[in-house]
């Protein structure tokens, strides 16, 4: 047997997957082939969207379901041992894994993460891979593992028989969890974004924490109804009988899990105190949702439970550390034992990217001075000042740039899709009322249709807030548009939320990636892969913050005999605006030495949009501003350094499709170039002349174009019969529909072939498949034959 001439899969079957077995590892239960552990990158350009490539693992040995301890990466025999380690190397630091291989059938490279060896790799033969048994051994060696500790960590995660398991970053967030719970850390922390499944995380570690007996009762914190609901009706739904949610302040002891509003058990009167109902000692983990809003700040309800409860383990889950000089979720429970960001989940595929448009009114970026002695709306006399962005909506209202934003949103929605779930920030309860009646006059005929279709949700207002599950509720059209101040910020799962506009003033990056989190979950049956953020404040200009997406920062790390809340300083304000306002709906805002200052409100002054622009995600995790062509041009040019090169590596590819697909994978969305470029030209392009026209500035010739030429220049003539008639068909086939479809050798099947033979007989023309797809190769160096340069 020549091993060189053996592809990938075949090493993986003849070698690989024996030498592992040998070692005693379970085909069934221990080792899983070619794993696809991320979805790809969804790429959005225009109003189209593709997905990058996954990363895929050829294996992954576990010591038992859901918790990975080694990565192999093969290679066929034509490259070294170690060819795959540096690509198998990334594959292990994202799915936590401490021991890494690469092989190429001949043997194995090691390279052990844990330092718990003599050398950081090692070659072994075929018969040297290790043990089950001794991986495990070095795993928990690693991990600090000992005693007891090490059959806690192998209770088994909860399975429902429908194959669902969790996603890699869930598991290592559960595995992190429990290993730390088993080594006795008591105070623990978990970073998620918004929409990575932070619930039914918290789920698996309590079930396994639970089913171990190590935690015999667990409290489940919340801070909002719709929050606790969801919890116990779905990701919950296993506890069953054990599981109670503490309503109306009754207390009954005879269950092992409890969901509550910490709400419902605290209040400003003692005798509201329920939980003091409990011993001190009954809870000993209790998991706190949210916990970014206010549980580490010492004078908040929240605080008063974890202190009662002291004893008990605490888990904090948040997708936004609260990181001010007042309150640190770090500072309380201690740095993340994991975390998954928003640039993660957007990389993998698991969350949704989004554009932005960012539009610039004149009077905000200019600013405007009241004529002297002008007064507003209400007759009061306005002071005389420059008003800018800082002040719209809080101490200056100009009703004509209330109306432009709902113009804006209403073209938007217009152009891509009247019945787009869509949700307006605004800066309080007056601007969102006011904003509502701007887009119902602005949509009369979609108001005929359904008078829901503009609704404000807001805090004070029953009949609003009664609409919130019919919006987030995929199979419910209306109400489509809703415009909010606070409410809708967080725990509103708005699956197919495609529109985000921002018209208030953000003031904390924390409330900016809350925000952000409303439109970051895919809903692929519904058509909802990436959404779209419109901002008219300047809000998105936090994304250039490194805080953005960057680590949580610890502002406050007290000594051992300082207290853990940090001492009174002043708030990081991003905005740095005067007057914030003061409660959700009044009319005054600010103090001004003392003085309440006036909202004033203009209803004869015009405003204009100054600028408008478009930004995507890139594929760096920052905002990129430029055309389709421009990134084109860039993406091609990554991967071909010349003209030349390109035309070299177009011209030795057997098939043109792989080059296609590739640059595809890069972000290069080819039906939208075709239909930009084709637009000017009224004729359909081949990707070849798209890529030479756009990437390095070549005429483009149509794909008629190209078949005509092969014609002019009698390439036929060495054919004849039915191979001939073939050629030709193939020809009129690449000019109707492109190269790709004249590749596959299916397309004989097809008419016009079948009028002139069966697909074997049409081979059989050429001498065989090797003459055919010969004929194919050079009909294809006949198309992309480019004009001689001149001199």
């Amino acid at each position: 047997m020549n091993k060189k001439s053996l592809s990938e899969r075949d090493i993986c079957s003849k070698f690989i997957t024996p030498a592992i077995t040998s070692a005693g590892w379970d085909l069934q239960r221990q080792i899983r082939e070619e794993v696809s552990f991320t979805k790809g990158r969804i790429i959005v350009r225009g109003k189209l969207h593709s997905r990058g490539e996954s990363r895929r693992a050829d294996y992954i040995l576990y010591h038992q379901p859901n918790l990975p301890i080694a990565v192999i990466e093969a290679k066929d025999n034509k490259h070294s041992i170690g060819a795959g380690m540096q690509q198998a190397l990334g594959y292990a630091d994202a799915l936590d894994v401490p021991f890494v291989f690469s092989s190429n059938g001949d043997g194995f490279l090691f390279h052990d993460r844990t330092g718990t060896g003599d050398k950081v790799e090692t070659e072994l033969t075929l018969q040297e891979f290790p043990s089950p048994s001794e991986l495990w051994q070095r795993y928990c060696q690693w991990k600090g593992l000992e005693g007891d500790a090490r059959e806690k960590i192998e209770a088994p995660y909860y399975d429902d028989g429908s194959g669902r398991s969790p996603r890699y970053y869930q598991a290592n967030a559960i595995n992190r969890t429990v290993e730390a719970v088993a080594r006795g850390q008591d105070r623990l922390l978990l970073v998620m974004a918004t929409g990575t499944g932070k619930t039914y995380t918290a789920f698996q570690i309590i079930w396994r924490l639970w089913k171990s007996g190590q935690k015999k009762r667990i409290l489940f914190l919340a801070d909002r109804n719709i929050l606790v609901d969801q919890t116990k009706n779905n990701d919950f739904k296993p506890f069953g009988q054990a599981m109670t949610k503490i309503a109306k302040r009754q207390i009954d002891k005879s269950y092992e899990v409890y969901l509550s509003l910490y709400q419902a058990v605290t209040g400003s009167e003692e005798e509201r105190n329920v939980y003091k109902q409990f011993s001190p000692d009954f809870f000993d983990l209790i998991v706190i949702d949210e916990c970014h809003r206010g549980s580490a700040s010492e004078e908040s309800a929240w605080r008063e439970i974890l202190d009662y409860f002291t004893s008990a383990t605490h888990i904090g889950l948040t997708a936004t550390p609260k990181e001010t000089r007042e309150v640190s979720s770090i500072t309380y429970f201690g740095e993340p034992v994991y975390s998954y960001t928003l640039k993660q989940g957007i990389e993998d595929g698991f969350l949704a990217p989004y554009k932005v448009v960012r539009i610039d009114f004149d009077k905000d970026l200019q600013g405007w001075r009241p004529p002297k002695g002008m007064r507003d709306k209400n007759g009061e006399l306005i002071e005389d000042r420059i008003y800018n962005l800082n002040d719209m909506d809080r101490q200056l209202v100009i009703e004509a740039r209330t109306y432009e934003v709902a113009r804006k949103v209403t073209q938007f929605l217009q152009a891509t899709g009247p019945y787009q779930k869509t949700i307006v920030f605004c800066d309080d309860i007056n601007h969102a009322e006011r904003m509502r009646q701007a887009l119902v006059n602005l949509n009369p005929q979609r108001m005929a249709e359904n008078r829901k279709y503009v609704m404000r949700i807001t805090g004070d207002e029953k009949e609003g807030k009664a609409e919130l599950d019919n919006f987030i509720n995929p199979e419910v059209r209306y109400p489509v548009i809703t415009t909010t101040s606070k409410l809708m910020t967080t725990g509103v799962d708005a699956q197919t939320c495609k529109l985000v506009v921002l018209d208030q003033h953000i003031r904390s990056m924390t409330e900016f990636k809350q925000i952000i989190g409303r439109g970051t979950r895919i809903n692929e049956e519904y058509g909802k892969y990436w959404f779209t953020i419109m901002d008219f404040k300047k809000a998105t200009e936090l994304f250039a913050d490194p805080a953005f997406d960057g680590e949580p920062v610890v502002i406050y790390s007290p000594s051992a005999d300082e207290p853990p809340v940090p001492p009174e300083e002043q708030d990081d304000v991003i905005d740095g605006g005067e007057g914030v306002t003061g409660t959700d709906n009044t009319d005054l805002t600010g103090d001004d030495a003392g003085q309440k200052r006036v909202r004033y409100v203009i209803n004869n002054v015009a405003v204009h949009v100054v600028a408008e622009r478009v930004q995507y995600y890139g594929p760096d995790g920052k905002l990129i501003t430029e055309s389709l062509r421009d990134f084109t041009r860039t993406a091609v040019q990554k991967q071909f350094a010349s003209l030349d090169d390109f035309l070299r590596r177009w011209n030795d590819t057997e098939q043109k499709k792989a080059i296609i697909d590739e640059l595809a994978a890069q972000g290069v969305m080819w039906e939208a170039l075709a239909e930009e470029v084709e637009a000017k030209r009224g004729q359909p392009l081949d990707p070849f002349d798209l890529i030479c026209h756009i990437a390095f500035d070549q005429p483009p010739l149509s794909r008629q174009e190209r078949a005509e030429q092969v014609k002019k220049r009698n390439y036929f003539t060495r054919y004849s019969g039915a191979a001939r008639q073939v050629l030709e068909a193939l020809l009129d086939k690449y000019a109707d529909t492109g190269i790709e479809h004249i590749e596959d050798i299916r397309v004989l099947k097809l008419a016009p072939f079948t009028t002139i033979g069966a697909p074997m007989e049409l081979v059989s023309a050429f001498g065989g498949k090797p003459g055919y797809l010969h004929a194919i190769a050079e009909l294809e160096h006949a198309l992309y034959q480019m004009p001689e340069k001149a001199g």
